[in-house]
């Protein structure tokens, strides 16, 4: 395995495609965890219809946009990521609070 080293100190595009490559995996073990407290929200809501919060939607999108554009990051373009990953996660509690109750 190629040894993973940080971005600014990348020199070949072997580092830089190693790089993105862990990344990447550490983002679907991340996402593994979101959707864990996905199936928590799922088990613990008891009524359906508390499943779809859209304050609670618009906070969370807001907040990864904010600290998006802290970080130098386009602040639209990760709104419109967060939006995709917020509605996927509500479609995924869904189908985990029908299947916890059938």
């Amino acid at each position: 395995m190629t040894e993973i080293v940080s971005p600014d100190d990348c020199q070949t595009m072997r580092e830089v495609r190693a790089g993105v490559d862990q990344t990447d995996r550490e983002l679907i073990d991340l996402l593994e965890r979101r959707f864990g407290y996905m199936r928590a929200a799922a088990r613990i809501k008891q009524d359906r219809a508390s499943v779809r919060d859209e304050g609670r939607k618009a906070a969370v999108i807001a907040a990864a946009a904010d600290r998006a554009a802290a970080a130098g990051l386009p602040r639209d373009r990760i709104a419109e990521l967060w939006d995709q990953l917020v509605e996927a996660s509500i479609a995924y509690e869904l189908i985990e609070w029908d299947r916890l109750r059938s």
